[in-house]
């Protein structure tokens, strides 16, 4: 690793941090585009590049999501009622999405992923017109939806916070409070996805130094050096700013993160 790709990815970190703070999501959105570009720097083969990036983005879910959970909780901004049953769901699909990617041709993943997104966007987009909460369904409804938003994160790489946050806003969760519910269901979900792609990542033998599986660990390092002190910054600021704001930044980013991976 040289000098330029290391600060390219502390940049990185501080930047997921921020968004994972502000957005509850574990910053896969911007992680896993970023690491599909630079990955071939670090000698990584093409037909391993996205399972690395999205095992890679994972693993970083772990420390981001963390981190910003905690923020959010000292904050008071997560209700453990809303998403006790949420979180089943969403570990068992974290599991069952890693293992659905081995099965998808590596030239289709980043379009998998840039439809998913997309499919994120619009959903939000029209969530912000909603004004009439429902409440919380059922236990079994609600697990379901927790093992939906488990297989599609896992799938694409993210900490589902980009699903968790509409729906927990949708049925009845304000939105600082879904944001900050959506990074502890994040963290969980990723280390069950991440746990499926290190096993494997671990039958191949073309991975290059420095792999667990299919996490690379000097990307892994260097963007959780930084993203770790930035979720504060990024949690403070979610307490700050109006919820159809909130809403609004949350859509037009994931559709700057769509078109970008379709291209």
């Amino acid at each position: 690793m040289n000098y330029e790709l290391l600060i390219l990815l502390l940049f990185l970190g501080s930047f997921v941090g921020l968004l994972s703070g502000l957005l509850g999501i574990g910053g896969g959105l911007v992680v896993v585009p970023s690491l599909v570009f630079l990955l071939p720097y670090f000698d990584v083969p093409p037909e391993q590049v996205m399972h690395v990036a999205l095992a890679t983005s994972l693993s970083t879910i772990i420390v981001t999501s963390g981190a910003s959970s905690l923020n959010h909780l000292k904050l008071g901004n997560i209700d453990f009622f809303a998403i006790k049953w949420l979180i089943p769901g969403v570990i068992l699909g974290g599991v069952a999405g890693s293992y659905v990617a081995e099965f998808i041709p590596h030239q289709y993943l980043p379009r998998v992923f840039a439809v998913i997104v997309l499919a994120m966007a619009i959903q939000m987009l029209t969530s912000i017109k909603v004004s009439k909460a429902r409440s919380m369904p059922s236990p079994i409804i609600t697990s379901v939806n927790g093992l939906i938003i488990g297989v599609v994160s896992s799938l694409a790489g993210i900490g589902g916070g980009s699903m968790s946050v509409p729906f927990l806003n949708r049925h009845g969760v304000e939105m600082r409070k879904a944001v900050g519910c959506s990074s502890f269901c994040g963290c969980l979900l990723a280390v069950a996805g991440m746990l499926g792609f290190v096993f494997h990542g671990f039958q191949l033998q073309n991975l290059p130094a420095y792999s667990v599986g299919y996490v690379y660990l000097p990307a892994l390092l260097a963007i959780v050096a930084t993203s770790v002190f930035t979720t504060r910054f990024g949690a403070k600021l979610a307490t700050r700013l109006a919820t159809s704001k909130l809403k609004k930044i949350f859509a037009v980013f994931l559709l700057f993160v769509s078109f970008s991976m379709m291209l």
